[in-house]
């Protein structure tokens, strides 16, 4: 959901500013791209490399670098940001914000930010409790601000009560839950099979392809930022997800994918089949290693059982079949016959035939094609933004 997001972290003088380096772990481990904005005050408590460090970029603390005259450009940093979270946020910057103070680089950031905001209090007892305090936050909300409220506990005074900052798991998730509610795929149960799969010819062989996988982990991340609750199947691949919120299966015959598929799919809202299923597999398999001995060797093959069709069959009104077609000749004639055949909303074709398509890149070009046979063709793009494209189809589909 935070992958490939620009994230404002903007960091007060607290004692609980080092809580900040935690955040900005959950934030990069999320995928996120993280900047740091500091306060003068916040150097006393936490070191710049540190927080640089972890976020991987330059921390930012004054308007212009003092030995190159460098401006800081508080505007770009506004608008480059999805979102920008102040944690912990002093009483002082809180005043700041709500008056509409600009006498350091984090409020001025702040003022020009067109992304939602967060702001997690951190302070004593009694600030916190203070009518100014709470009249400020009431400003802020009225801004259109979100406050991640302090937790109660041991405060640095000795004092015991609220103005404890939100741990930063706490922050993190509240910030995701936030993002979700408006995400478009929400409460949506997603299907998405990936990957090759390996007929077994013997113990150590197999008959099998050059499907990578990533056209279809592409779509389940991008399926998984909108919000959706996806079930990755895969087969055999060296791949990984980055999106924890994604259940993954492992598989690795056809008839593996098939029976999973079939346990997935009743409580399935979208269904998006990009693996490369094998239609053969071997009749018998050999139970040890097939020796080189024989001049000439043959397998028998038969057909394994259409896992797509069988979905197609089971499928109900208010669920969505989206499968895939790698042609080599009369690719369009192809992908609507088996579009109209195994009962699809939407047909994705991609030609062998076109220059950085097909198996093992990165890249990818395709042809949406839907049930009523309107087709829309896209340029050549990385799998990243055809996924994203699918996506979008999906949604406009729902």
């Amino acid at each position: 959901m935070l992958k490939d997001k620009n994230i404002l972290l903007g960091v007060c003088g607290s004692i609980a500013s080092y809580k900040s380096a935690e955040l900005v772990r959950l934030f990069v481990k999320a995928g996120a791209n993280v900047k740091v904005v500091m306060t003068k005050d916040a150097t006393s408590f936490i070191t710049p490399l540190t927080l640089s460090t972890l976020s991987k970029n330059p921390v930012f603390i004054d308007y212009y670098k003092t030995e190159t005259g460098e401006w800081n450009n508080h505007v770009e940093l506004g608008i480059w940001a999805n979102l920008m979270i102040i944690a912990p946020a002093t009483a002082n910057t809180l005043a700041k914000m709500a008056n509409g103070l600009c006498d350091n680089l984090l409020s001025a950031v702040y003022l020009s930010a067109k992304c939602p905001v967060y702001l997690a209090p951190a302070m004593d007892l009694d600030m916190w409790k203070h009518t100014s305090t709470q009249k400020n936050i009431h400003k802020l909300i009225s801004y259109g601000n979100q406050i991640i409220k302090p937790n109660a506990g041991e405060l640095a005074s000795g004092l015991y009560g609220e103005g404890r900052l939100a741990e930063p798991q706490e922050i993190f998730d509240a910030i995701v839950n936030d993002i979700s509610k408006s995400l478009p795929l929400k409460n949506k149960k997603v299907l998405v099979t990936a990957g090759p799969t390996y007929e077994a010819i013997d113990p150590v062989r197999f008959i099998g392809n050059h499907s990578s996988g990533k056209m279809g982990y592409a779509i389940a991340e991008e399926l998984a930022n909108q919000g959706a609750q996806v079930t990755l199947i895969s087969g055999p691949t060296a791949l990984t997800v980055s999106n924890q919120g994604i259940k993954k299966i492992d598989v690795i015959s056809a008839a593996e994918m098939l029976e999973t598929c079939k346990q997935e799919f009743e409580q399935t809202d979208i269904c998006i089949m990009s693996a490369a299923v094998a239609d053969y597999t071997p009749q018998e398999v050999a139970t040890q290693k097939i020796k080189k001995e024989a001049t000439d060797f043959s397998i028998q093959l038969k057909k394994t059982e259409d896992i797509l069709y069988q979905l197609g069959e089971a499928k109900k009104p208010h669920q969505l079949l989206i499968g895939f077609a790698l042609e080599t000749n009369d690719e369009e004639a192809f992908a609507i016959q088996k579009l109209k055949k195994k009962n699809l909303d939407f047909i994705v074709l991609n030609s062998l035939n076109d220059i950085g398509a097909g198996f093992k890149k990165d890249t990818n070009k395709i042809t949406i094609i839907d049930k009523n046979l309107v087709k829309t063709t896209f340029e050549l793009k990385t799998k990243t933004e055809v996924a994203k494209d699918i996506c979008a189809k999906i949604i406009a589909s729902l």
